[in-house]
């Protein structure tokens, strides 16, 4: 491929859009599909963008474990709270739908919660509490995940990446915004690793006989995938550096992502049956809405959220460390810094030619082709 790998935003949207109605996503959904994948890409989370765009979510469509209509079904309702059953349709549009709905009932009644089951693969979560606080909401999200990740003192992976998942409107040119896995690195980092040749960090995976991981990130992703190896909690192996702190916030996680909605868990997440088929995942997410207006107001928080962020950044810095940043920054920083478009490595570039040409998307001519 070329060395020009730069997608404009323009171009990059219109194909994938395209591409999801090419796999019978009716054209609003698509555009919500859209949407969240390139944020990803916006925000410099190259995991969940384009990167996962084929293997995640057209390959389950093109499977059958994943369908292209959502059927967003309501199944229990109260002017607070909702319990909805996805169906195994778009993620994406269940949890666009699913906060949305949160958020209306916030701005009505102080505060709105929406449960979520029978659901896929949402995309970053950030999205969903960034939704929230767009519309001068505190914004919380979860989802639980196929199982990969270790209890502290286990070596099986019982429960997902299990990300837990903030946003809080301020003042600035972007909210705060914290959106990370509870292990130390989430499975998609792992397939992105393994994609550009890169090895994964000592201590971020645990064998069957307890010794830590190293090396190769295809090797690594085979472990994870035949339960040879898991992925570790944050804090790491042990309890020496806090790994039960992160073992539990993902608890926490996989709770409320199942027991409000009373959906599947654990291992029952890891897409097979008893007989090693394929299956849809059956994943439950959560998404809660505060509004600020119910309190002291969206203009008090906004500003006193603001005035916390730029202290702590006023601090003393490190020896040789020139910034203190907050949750949001530096994603908002890759934002401006990528106006000109997408980089896809080689990997990804091959996967769009496919795609294209399955689907005779002919109009499409990509930079990395000249």
């Amino acid at each position: 491929m070329a060395k020009n790998n730069i997608v404009s935003w323009d171009v990059i949207t219109n194909f994938v859009v395209d591409a999801f109605k090419g796999y019978g996503i009716p054209e609003e959904d698509a555009k919500i599909c859209a949407d969240v994948l390139l944020e990803s890409d916006k925000r410099g989370i190259e995991s969940h963008g384009v990167n996962r765009f084929k293997p995640i979510y057209l390959d389950r469509i093109k499977a059958g474990i994943q369908f292209p209509v959502t059927n967003f079904e309501i199944i229990k309702e109260t002017p607070t709270t909702a319990v909805v059953d996805g169906h195994h349709g778009m993620g994406q549009v269940i949890g666009y739908k699913s906060m949305e709905m949160a958020i209306k009932k916030a701005k009505e009644y102080g505060m709105g919660m929406v449960a979520v089951r029978n659901s896929t693969h949402y995309g970053i979560a950030g999205y969903y509490a960034d939704m929230a606080a767009n519309a001068g909401c505190i914004g919380m999200t979860g989802t639980n995940a196929r199982p990969s990740v270790a209890p502290t003192f286990g070596v099986e992976g019982m429960f997902g990446t299990n990300p837990l998942t903030v946003g809080i409107p301020t003042d600035e040119d972007f909210n705060f915004l914290l959106d990370c896995a509870t292990s130390i690195i989430q499975n998609g980092r792992v397939e992105y690793y393994a994609r550009i040749g890169k090895e994964i960090p000592e201590g971020t995976l645990i064998a069957r006989d307890g010794s830590p991981v190293t090396g190769d990130a295809g090797e690594a992703l085979k472990m994870i995938r035949s339960g040879q190896a898991a992925l570790t909690t944050l804090g790491g192996i042990g309890e020496a550096l806090g790994g039960y702190k992160g073992y539990g916030y993902a608890m926490i996680i996989e709770l409320l992502s199942a027991v409000l909605q009373d959906g599947w868990y654990g291992k029952d997440l890891d897409g097979k049956d008893e007989n090693g088929n394929i299956r849809p995942y059956h994943l439950g997410h959560f998404f809660i809405a505060i509004d600020t207006d119910h309190f002291m107001g969206e203009d008090v928080c906004r500003k006193k959220a603001g005035d916390i962020l730029r202290a702590v950044r006023a601090s003393q810095k490190a020896p040789g460390c020139e910034r203190i940043y907050t949750a949001g920054e530096k994603e908002h920083e890759i934002r401006l810094a990528r106006k000109a478009g997408v980089p896809i490595n080689d990997s990804v570039q091959k996967e769009i030619i496919a795609i294209r040409d399955e689907l005779g998307l002919n109009q499409y001519h990509f930079p990395f082709e000249d």
